[in-house]
């Protein structure tokens, strides 16, 4: 699918925007000073294949600690950043790579030339990111509720500020937690600027929830060509954040991730246990990392035929099964061995 154009900029090592495939981030829930259980948690969102991570920066002692947590990773790190500009400098002097902040929100113009300045000095760039809930009264009233059109003129008015700097290093997020009114939001925001966009369903909710928001939301844009990164935004583990959104690009076909399994949703001609074989092939899936597809099918009529792309598979039948590779058919199986000839053909896979 064809990406919309964007200007690109670096966080670390990460390019975002212009040719770059789009990046997955996550954001940590330990405390920042702690810097145990923040590193563990990062490495556990790398095992995850995160590209990005963020922390947040709500105190003196968690800016200062940046430092510490960057010795031990090899991930670019964004600071998350509120009102307090002096926090902001600490973090840059400590080794961030990005600032998530937004320049109206941290005080009078000198401040923000202080942050800005440090920033362009060491080229840190700085991600605006606004939020439906925390939309400032003026523009509320003027729009009389949060709409696309307040989300993208509150944004401009914090671009405006870093433009005025000769500050171009930007990147910018709308986030809601309403799905419509995020995606008409991006839209806009996208013909809007060539800055890149950080996308995102805030406050989406639980695992069960949220996954199913943000698919539709952010999958909603990036088919579109919108969206040059994004985060899952999940109530609990971050590090299904990032399972989650490489989920959506691999099912977009914006990044092979792992293994994919397919598995027809069963019907009257079904005669095995299509589910609980579905299940323990999907948990043997979680052991590989190649980019395989699995084909579990609940009848041999047409399995091998619907599922002839993936690279092995099984079709149920009635006291046994076929076992295929690109749909081309290898063996008959009885049906109690189906699991074990499958998985061996996997093992050869990988």
């Amino acid at each position: 699918m064809k990406r919309k154009k964007t200007r690109q900029i670096h966080i670390g090592r990460i390019k975002i925007g212009g040719d770059a495939p789009v990046s997955v981030q996550s954001m940590t829930n330990t405390k920042t000073e702690d810097t145990k259980s923040t590193v563990e948690q990062i490495k556990r969102l790398l095992d995850a294949d995160c590209d990005i991570v963020r922390v947040a920066v709500p105190n003196m002692e968690a800016a200062v600690n940046i430092s510490n947590i960057k010795e031990k990773i090899e991930v670019p790190l964004v600071a998350d950043i509120h009102f307090d500009y002096r926090l902001a400098l600490t973090a840059i002097e400590h080794g961030i790579d990005a600032l998530r902040i937004n320049p109206g929100n941290i005080g009078d113009e000198d401040r923000v030339k202080k942050v800005v300045y440090a920033a362009k000095k060491k080229n840190i760039p700085i991600r605006i990111g606004v939020n439906a809930g925390s939309l400032n009264k003026r523009i509320l009233s003027k729009y009389g509720k949060v709409t696309p059109e307040a989300l993208v003129e509150s944004a401009m008015e914090h671009v405006h500020i870093l433009e005025k700097l000769d500050f171009h290093d930007i990147k910018i997020s709308l986030k809601a937690h309403d799905v419509p009114l995020t995606i008409d939001a991006y839209r806009l925001m996208s013909d809007t600027v060539d800055y890149p966009l950080h996308l995102g369903i805030t406050e989406a909710g639980t695992v069960n929830t949220g996954i199913i928001k943000s698919a539709v939301g952010i999958g909603a844009l990036l088919a579109e060509g919108i969206g040059d990164t994004f985060r899952i935004s999940l109530t609990g583990d971050p590090v299904n954040e990032v399972k989650t959104a490489n989920e959506i690009l691999k099912a977009l076909g914006l990044r092979e991730y792992g293994p994919t399994l397919v598995s027809c949703p069963t019907c009257g001609r079904c005669n095995i246990n299509l589910a609980e074989i579905a299940g323990k092939v999907e948990n043997k899936l979680t052991t590989i990392k190649k980019p395989i597809t699995v084909a579990v099918m609940g009848c041999v009529v047409n399995g091998p035929g619907e599922a002839k792309d993936a690279d092995v598979g099984i079709a149920g039948g009635k006291g046994e099964g076929l076992l295929f590779r690109k749909g081309r058919v290898i063996k008959k199986v009885p049906e109690d061995n189906l699991l074990e000839a499958l998985f061996t053909e996997i093992d050869r896979i990988k």
